[in-house]
């Protein structure tokens, strides 16, 4: 199993698409999909008809889930993108940000 750059909890400057340049926290990846879910970022809507749950119906606004080349972790620093590389430190494995050099988690 390959280490994962991008976990839970994570935050994330998106790179591409409507939500370019925002940040975020990410609350769901999904390893096999290659997507992740982020939070307030890539906001969905569903027209719902009303039925037996939900009488009123509505519209129905969610967080989508996207591909992770479209994110990049946030340098703790700076909160600006950057790489993600791993180094041994006390005899654990830890994310660093290539940028700045600041360890990421640990």
């Amino acid at each position: 199993m390959a280490a994962a750059k991008i976990k839970k909890g994570d935050s994330v400057v998106v790179l591409s698409g409507k939500d370019k340049g925002r940040t975020g926290t990410v609350r769901q990846v999904m390893p096999k999909d290659g997507k992740l879910i982020v939070e307030g970022i890539n906001i969905a809507a569903r027209h719902r008809k009303p039925s037996q749950e939900n009488p009123q119906g509505g519209i129905d606004r969610f967080e989508a889930a996207m591909h992770i080349c479209k994110v990049a972790v946030a340098d703790p620093k700076d909160g600006k993108p950057t790489r993600v590389r791993f180094e041994e430190k006390d005899g654990k494995k830890v994310r660093v940000a290539v940028k700045s050099g600041e360890t990421i988690d640990g």
